[in-house]
């Protein structure tokens, strides 16, 4: 029996910039305005709004992809959106192979991605970086693309469970 395990978060070094000079600007204006007019705020106030700020620019890393490949099929969980794992059972999987997407032009960028806003032929994507992902063909048409890290591992397992993939529609 084998099994794929994967868990990613948004931790590129290009995020952590852009949150970070998007954090501090706003920190520094507020900062430097309950200083030069202590009036213009209360203390909790200006605590307040910092916190919020804090709070808001550090959002993004909560967010993490999960997944998994066993005899059962594929599972998938992107929290905060997503409480529980959701099951792609073999029966209905009609294709699943390893490959490289462009994640802006496919599918608009990274996160939770594709259906009504996008090119919906392309499907939906689930990715937090990367280029490498693992695309599904449903039985019902519908297609997802999961992003990996893990690119030789997960070639590995879907091959391992090729013939779980029943391919009668």
């Amino acid at each position: 029996m084998r099994i794929f395990k994967e868990e990613q978060r948004f931790n590129q070094t290009w995020i952590i910039v852009l949150i970070a000079v998007s954090a501090i600007v706003p920190l520094f204006v507020i900062t430097k305005e309950y200083l030069d007019n202590p009036e213009s705020f209360s203390t909790l106030e200006f605590i307040g709004s910092l916190a919020i700020i804090l709070v808001a620019s550090c959002f993004i890393f909560v967010f993490k992809l999960h997944t998994r490949i066993d005899e059962d099929g594929i599972r998938y969980k992107f929290f905060p959106f997503q409480l529980k794992f959701k099951l792609l059972p073999w029966n209905e999987i009609k294709t699943a192979n390893v490959r490289t997407y462009d994640a802006i032009t496919e599918f608009g960028g990274w996160g939770l991605k594709g259906g009504a806003l996008w090119n919906k032929s392309k499907g939906r994507a689930i990715n937090v970086s990367g280029d490498i992902g693992i695309q599904l063909q449903l039985k019902n048409g519908k297609k997802l693309l999961i992003g990996t890290q893990k690119k030789e591992e997960a070639i590995r397992v879907l091959e391992a469970y090729k013939t779980k993939l029943n391919t009668d529609v």
